[in-house]
């Protein structure tokens, strides 16, 4: 069986790469766009009412506009920020709760989740849910990312060169307003925004997410343990005993996967969460093709090997 996809705004960076993706499957017939009705409202909904699932890799406010204006069956991904928080879209992070998949299967409008919330996400909320750290922690988090986060603007930037600033890792999100806090929020269940530290640095894909905890109720051992028992059974979330390299851990160590590792290091007076992923894959447009294929009710690993 063939199933019919479309991709509105299929030449940014994440569209890019979930074309990529089905460039290895004989199961997806994509429905193209000419060049110069790409941004024609009523030509975009005739080829979201046509395809089985369609994705939106669009900015924020276009991502609006054509959801609102798509009929309410129409099955659609938006890898956009526009829908993570919304009361009737499904947040797209099937490994977060026991009933996470199947929501995810009978929903017509599910959002894929951010690449730097990926990460966090995935690290605070099996702390919360085991009640070893509390909802008004003071949590911080530290996620060092690839250029290729940035989009088809940064990564020229990088591959020119010329410019020595972009030779060392530079943090962003100065003003703490950065635009992946409300879904952490909303989805950990945490009573504040965590002080977050978004980094990218000099090279091209890759995603590592720290996050420091003191105080817990429980040692590192025992967290360890927690996590594992969270993610026991996941297909693309694997929690390690260590992913230390010789005291470093690299952020690109998953690039070119689809694949979450995460473990535990430090000691029990100072925990270290950490989680390792693409910012390309896990944190984006692999997230976007495994919710697919949950919405279809294939393997959710297909065409992500």
């Amino acid at each position: 069986m063939k199933y019919k996809v479309f991709v509105d705004g299929g030449e940014g960076t994440t569209g890019l790469k979930i074309h990529e993706y089905f460039k290895k499957r004989d199961d997806i017939e994509l429905l193209t766009i000419d060049s110069e009705k790409r941004k024609d409202l009523d030509e975009r909904l005739s080829l979201i009412t046509k395809a089985d699932v369609s994705f939106l890799c669009l900015p924020d406010a276009a991502a609006r506009e054509i959801a609102a204006a798509a009929p309410k069956d129409a099955r659609i991904l938006d890898t956009s920020t526009a829908h993570r928080t919304a009361p009737d879209w499904t947040y797209g992070m099937p490994e977060i709760t026991k009933t996470r998949r199947d929501e995810i299967r009978e929903s017509n409008r599910v959002a894929v989740p951010g690449c730097h919330a990926s990460g966090t996400i995935m690290l605070i909320k099996p702390l919360l849910d085991a009640g070893i750290v509390d909802a008004d922690y003071p949590f911080a988090v530290t996620s060092l990312t690839g250029y290729s986060g940035g989009g088809k603007k940064m990564i020229a930037q990088y591959e020119a060169g010329g410019d020595e600033a972009l030779l060392s890792p530079r943090q962003y999100g100065i003003a703490q307003h950065h635009k992946h806090l409300p879904e952490i929020m909303a989805v950990t269940g945490i009573k504040n925004a965590p002080g977050f530290m978004p980094i990218v640095a000099n090279y091209y894909s890759g995603m590592e997410v720290t996050i420091p905890i003191q105080g817990c109720k429980a040692t590192r051992e025992q967290t360890l343990e927690i996590f594992k028992e969270f993610y026991d059974g996941q297909k693309m979330v694997s929690v390690l005993d260590s992913i230390d390299d010789g005291g470093f851990i690299a952020a690109n160590r998953l690039a070119g996967t689809n694949r979450m590792e995460i473990t535990v290091e430090g000691n029990d007076d100072n925990i270290l969460l950490v989680a390792t992923y693409d910012n390309l894959g896990k944190g984006a447009s692999g997230a976007a093709v495994q919710n697919m294929n949950i919405m279809l009710g294939l393997d959710e690993e297909k065409g992500l090997l």
